[in-house]
């Protein structure tokens, strides 16, 4: 069975899309996207008693879980530079005041701008935290715990590798 694989971007991509964000908010959705993997509907949903200020972690409440909607819990990790923009919006704000259409438009609006030709969304962004964890050499099994899924076969669906990567993984081991 043929599944669609979206494109994630390159490092002078992504680089492209966070030098291309004017405002505050812009650098906040961007870069939070692009280094935790979270879900369109996580950031979204995101409030300030989901940092865990002290461990510069975020308790996020995923999709599904055994008791319905919003019940699977996890903690995601913060880069310096998510921790700093989360720590000066929420200093301000209880909540994201954006709906998960309102970031998808975010992201596409600074995209457009960036002049990046592949399509770009917050999903987009999501693969290219999960490509580049993987070349950092950040287990299937760690990634796995960081993006939510129930199973490591969904996680390997974000790994997507060019022959070209398989065959420089390979050839570095031996």
């Amino acid at each position: 069975m043929y599944q669609y694989k979206r494109e994630p971007l390159t490092n002078d991509e992504a680089n492209k899309l966070a030098n291309s964000c004017k405002s505050g908010i812009e650098k906040l959705v961007i870069h939070t996207l692009l280094d935790t993997g979270l879900r369109v509907s996580e950031l979204a949903a995101l409030k300030k008693e989901n940092i865990l200020w002290q461990d510069k972690r975020l308790v996020i409440f995923g999709k599904g879980g055994p008791y319905g909607k919003k019940t699977k819990r996890r903690i995601v990790p913060l880069t310096e530079r998510a921790f700093t923009l989360i720590s000066h919006y929420f200093s301000l704000e209880d909540k994201l005041n954006y709906t998960k259409r309102g970031l998808q438009k975010l992201v596409k609006r600074v995209a457009q701008r960036s002049g990046i030709t592949k399509p770009v969304s917050p999903h987009v962004l999501r693969h290219t935290f999960a490509v580049n964890c993987i070349k950092k050499g950040i287990s299937t099994r760690s990634l796995q715990h960081i993006l939510g899924h129930d199973h490591l076969t969904t996680t390997e669906i974000y790994l997507n590798l060019s022959p070209e990567d398989v065959c420089r993984e390979f050839t570095s081991k031996w």
